[in-house]
């Protein structure tokens, strides 16, 4: 429970409540990003057919921006859209 305690710390979260809804955002932001960036991969020509030492690293570059959209849109909808802003600005060093 320590850990959990300096993440709370470290991330600025108030609440046990708080913590959960931020851990479910990012689990259904991981797993609705895979669904969405295979069309997104193949409108640009990104298939399975392609070599893997290829597409793995093209597919990593294209998802990366959809996630980060979908992780602001998915916590704006849990109510956590400032945490998340402010995540990413820390993430992409943005003051």
């Amino acid at each position: 429970m320590a850990y959990l305690d300096r993440l709370k710390t470290k991330w600025g979260i108030t609440s046990h409540f708080q913590m959960v809804v931020v851990f479910i955002v990012f689990a259904i932001t991981g797993s609705a990003s895979l669904f969405v960036a295979r069309p997104v991969l193949e409108m640009v020509g990104i298939t399975d057919d392609m070599n893997p030492w290829i597409r793995v690293p093209l597919r990593i570059i294209a998802i990366l921006p959809v996630y980060q959209v979908m992780l602001l849109v998915i916590g704006s909808v849990f109510g956590q859209f400032r945490f998340f802003l402010n995540l990413q600005k820390k993430w992409w060093r943005i003051k």
